[in-house]
């Protein structure tokens, strides 16, 4: 599985990358050839807020002049899930992988999603954990505080993902302000910086996630 650390990028930018490499997999399926190109992108966006195909516009509280005197906009693109906010601080990955050559449903598929920050978390040890009904990764479960840590959408075209997850490393929280983060008007977000009292190292962040997402695909082959 090929790593591209994309550094800090712009959202447009990698989304491009994405489904140009999306694309290319899916025509060598469709033309029955053998896939063995895989990928896992990670880095960091420019201020973007981006909203799911069938998310509500109304969850972005400023106007398009309020944006762009922030120097960000919205994006509207075709990942499942609401409205969320990427920006320097968040950790974002996007695998590109064959869920079929894996295995993998939907639902297993965003579960790995959600393992892998979990697992992660807990090395740095922070609990976090699943809630019913609300995909992501959430700190605080069924408590007044209740916070997320983790966002997460994909969209999946002939078993072929893209989208992947945004983690709030050292994000700066106060630009979620400007939405209702995933749609929830009642709930909290949370940085592992927060969390821990003390700014987190990206470098090893990154490090870590990528050995932890590929050792649990790994074990989906034994």
């Amino acid at each position: 599985m090929d790593i591209i650390d994309f550094g800090i990028s712009s959202y447009r930018e990698e989304w491009k990358r994405q489904k140009e490499i999306q694309g290319s997999i899916i025509n060598k399926k469709k033309a029955k050839e053998f896939v063995r190109e895989e990928y896992v992108l990670i880095g960091e966006h420019f201020p973007v807020y981006t909203l799911g195909f069938h998310g509500d516009a109304s969850n972005m509280l400023l106007n398009e002049e309020e944006l762009s005197r922030r120097g960000c906009e919205l994006v509207r693109i075709e990942r499942g899930g609401d409205i969320t906010y990427h920006g320097p601080g968040q950790l974002i990955m996007y695998p590109i992988i064959d869920l079929v050559k894996h295995n993998l449903g939907v639902k297993q598929y965003i579960g790995l999603l959600e393992e892998t920050v979990i697992s992660l978390l807990k090395e740095y040890g922070i609990k976090g954990e699943r809630i019913e009904g609300a995909t992501g990764v959430w700190i605080g479960k069924e408590t007044p505080e209740e916070r997320k840590i983790c966002a997460i959408g994909v969209k999946i075209s002939r078993g072929v993902t893209m989208h992947g997850l945004a983690l709030n490393v050292n994000t700066d929280l106060e630009a979620f302000s400007a939405i209702h983060p995933c749609g929830f008007v009642n709930k909290g977000v949370a940085s592992m910086q927060k969390e821990l009292g003390e700014s987190v190292d990206m470098t090893e962040v990154k490090s870590r996630i990528i050995r932890i997402f590929l050792g649990l695909v790994l074990s989906l082959e034994k």
